[in-house]
């Protein structure tokens, strides 16, 4: 045998004695959730970030129990020895990214790098992002006919709220839970019922509110004024605008006061418009019934599409969490 043969069949030997050993064993990284709703969430978020070292593992809190939450995230992480280097929590930010430090739960938060926040108040804003809620009516309906402009609304709804939205966030600040609570807040904001044909007269209604509660506010408390204008000069820092405001409002009520309430009506329309073409074009009762079962069963809930909704990783937010994993790993 020539010594070249024997190189590359000693070298052949060696490479696949290479491949069918055992690879590096990679770390695990657990990471803590609230709920079985954020495990999707935070999947999709550091599945980006695995490789042949790490990878991380999604689950809720407790391993003993069915206690959930965000309290329970942090109790069990905290003040673990393993936090940082295999675990880390993965919470929503709620009104802790705003407090900044005014509330120890706040300083435990911001102050950490192993706690993963979602920097919008919670998962459900994400998934309300206004530049996805076209493509959310497209799956539930199969239409990609836009009826609303869905940016431009969603900045109108937060340029009315915002005002008002900093008056909430002083109050919290200042440990003030009662005199202007969230759930006063939200009543204010929230959308009556969404016509169509004038789908930003809803908004007109809603700043009345809004101004009505802004002057009993300021007339209550004149020597706040300056103050409240300055905490949205420091917010804005925190991407804060008046124009993103509804990423920063309590999420359920962006979900279920808002954004549903417009979406719903949007896609009872793009439904009934696909109906009434299949009607039009259809040449036989036969066709007809066949294509409008075929489109029926072909369908999904808006809701649950909104639920699956994941367009939104080009968000400002969004690309701040993955620079925290980033420097996690």
């Amino acid at each position: 045998m020539s010594l070249t043969l024997r190189h590359n069949l000693t070298s052949a030997y060696l490479d696949a004695a290479t491949k069918l050993s055992p690879r590096k064993k990679r770390r695990r990284i657990v990471a803590y959730v609230e709920s079985y709703d954020d495990v999707a969430f935070w999947r999709t978020l550091l599945s980006e970030f695995e490789d042949d070292e790490h990878y991380f593992q999604v689950m809720l809190p407790s391993q003993t129990s069915l206690s959930k939450g965000k309290k329970v995230v942090l109790l069990n992480t905290l003040n673990a020895n393993e936090l940082g280097r295999s675990l880390i929590a993965c919470v929503d930010s709620d009104y802790d990214f705003l407090m900044q430090g005014a509330t120890a739960l706040s300083r435990r938060i911001n102050g950490s790098p192993y706690v993963l926040q979602t920097y919008t108040y919670a998962i459900e804003n994400y998934l309300c992002y206004a530049e996805s809620l076209h493509e959310v009516c497209v799956q539930a309906t199969l239409n990609d006919r836009q009826i609303v402009d869905f940016p431009e609304f969603m900045r109108r709804y937060s340029r009315i709220a915002y005002p008002l939205f900093l008056w909430n966030i002083w109050f919290y600040r200042r440990h003030d839970n009662n005199t202007f609570p969230m759930y006063e807040f939200n009543a204010c904001v929230r959308l009556q019922e969404v016509n169509l044909q004038q789908p930003y007269q809803c908004l007109e209604e809603m700043r009345q509110g809004v101004e009505k509660k802004l002057s009993e506010l300021r007339t209550r408390f004149p020597q706040a004024i300056s103050e409240v204008d300055a905490l949205g000069d420091e917010l804005q820092g925190l991407g804060l605008t008046p124009d993103t405001t509804y990423l920063y409002i309590q999420g359920h009520h962006i979900m279920d006061n808002v954004v549903m309430k417009l979406l719903i009506p949007v896609c009872t329309q793009l439904r009934r418009e696909r109906e009434r073409e299949i009607k039009r074009l259809a040449v036989h009762v036969e066709q007809l019934h066949n294509e409008l079962t075929s489109y029926e069963n072909s369908l999904a809930g808006v809701q649950l599409m909104l639920k699956k909704n994941d367009a939104y990783k080009s968000l400002y937010l969004y690309q701040w969490m993955r620079e925290q994993v980033k420097q996690i790993i």
